[in-house]
């Protein structure tokens, strides 16, 4: 039986980031970018406004003051988006608007609110453009100026292979006029179930049966992950019918594969065997709980597959703990820990010696964080998860925590990248 470092770092050893594929911009979301993006022009491409006002000469109005304005002739005005064909000549003053281009002569930008133009209303000011104005503040050079390239400049590297693609990568995408990025490759996960005694969920319920909620749960854990999930349903304890199954997730291009069930010690838990004659079988069993009974293999082709106990919670902490930063790695992520918290024990907490994780309900006042237990923990009591928003982490030689002891908490919920 191995530690949980050792068999993750095993898991580890054998994903590589997925190739690049290129996506249109907006379906990169929460990719992992695969290229460098070098940008090709200045953002913005010409010095604008960055106020509503007067493009002026800042020579001219060096000395204005509300008691000695200076008065300027008003010769046009420029929206945003075009471009004036005037220039500002001493004495002179262009009405320009937020985001318009700086007109020729032009070295500074005098708010509205510092000219007599001011005191009309705006209305006003649409209908009837002023043909004189007086500067009651005076602007140095390039006040009220955004320049050329002040975001981004000319071959500047704006983002480096590894980014983690958020809007405002996106945006900043889009105005580099990319409607089109290369990311790492989303993995696609096989996820087969395995028991007799599962039924698929709209079947009614008989003696000895329960419903293959695994499914849909590792499913789910995949898709928030960032994998595709490729669900190959229900193998029957026969080894044929597993092997059958795994084959057809190798036909369709499974990247990685999740059984639930199959790991254990019983007679009727075949996918050890299944690995070890399709496959190479890597180790078995973690010094864990909820969890013990973990497989890690390699199918044809290096494939690798990680065998998930096949009771709820332990097959949910399980992927947390493996199937989660595999996939991420494979995603091209470099930061694949869980985000956690320090929290103190509001109850004590009995462990059985192994690394445990106990489903918990942390809570923050100005003290920090508290941990709570969610009841009965039970490796069979899914909804002891569905309470839970952590995992808290006990260490392996620890048989019972008292009231008050700190314990790392991992945060269910939160995405990666959160800081606590």
């Amino acid at each position: 039986m191995i530690s949980v470092e050792e068999a993750l770092a095993e898991i580890l050893s054998h994903v590589r980031p997925l190739e690049p594929e290129p996506v249109p911009v907006l379906d990169a979301m929460g990719r992992v970018l695969a290229e460098e993006i070098i940008s090709d022009i200045n953002i913005p491409p010409f010095d604008n406004s960055a106020m509503d006002g007067y493009a002026v000469r800042a020579a001219d109005v060096a000395l204005a003051s509300p008691e000695t304005p200076v008065l300027l002739q008003v010769i046009g005005s420029v929206a945003a988006g075009y471009v004036s064909g005037a220039e500002v000549q001493p004495g002179a003053a262009i009405r320009i608007m937020t985001g318009a281009p700086l007109p020729a002569g032009a070295t500074a930008v005098v708010p509205y609110e510092d000219t007599s133009d001011f005191d009309r209303p705006k209305e006003q000011r649409l209908v009837e453009p002023a043909n004189q104005i007086e500067v009651r503040q005076p602007v140095q050079p390039r006040d009220h100026v955004r320049p050329a390239g002040e975001d981004v400049r000319l071959g500047e590297l704006v983002m480096a292979p590894g980014r983690i693609i958020r809007p405002q990568e996106i945006g900043v995408l889009a105005s580099l006029g990319r409607p089109n990025v290369l990311v790492h490759r989303q993995p696609r996960v096989a996820i087969l179930a395995t028991g007799d005694e599962l039924l698929e969920i709209h079947e009614p319920l008989r003696p000895g049966k329960i419903r293959n909620s695994n499914e849909y749960t590792n499913a789910a854990l995949v898709t928030r992950t960032g994998g595709v999930p490729l669900r190959l349903g229900i193998a029957r304890d026969v080894k044929g019918d597993l092997v059958a199954k795994i084959r057809s997730g190798l036909e369709q291009g499974a990247d990685l594969f999740l059984t639930s069930g199959g790991v254990s010690v019983g007679d009727y838990d075949v996918v050890k065997d299944v690995l070890g004659a399709e496959g190479e079988m890597q180790f078995w069993q973690v010094n864990m709980k909820p969890g013990k009974p973990l497989a890690f293999g390699l199918l044809a082709g290096g494939v690798p597959l990680i065998g998930l106990p096949g009771n709820p919670v332990s097959a949910m902490v399980s992927f947390e703990q493996f199937a989660r930063p595999a996939i991420l790695k494979m995603l091209g992520r470099s930061e694949l820990a869980k985000p956690t918290v320090q929290a103190v024990l509001e109850e004590p907490l009995t462990n059985s010696g192994r690394r445990g994780f106990v489903r918990v309900i942390v809570s923050r006042d100005e003290t920090g964080y508290h941990a709570r237990t969610t009841g009965e923990q039970g490796s069979g009591v899914l909804t002891s998860m569905a309470k839970a928003n952590g995992l808290a982490i006990v260490p392996e030689g620890t048989y019972r925590l008292e009231v008050g002891t700190t314990l790392p908490v991992q945060m269910l919920d939160w995405p990666e990248g959160t800081c606590a």
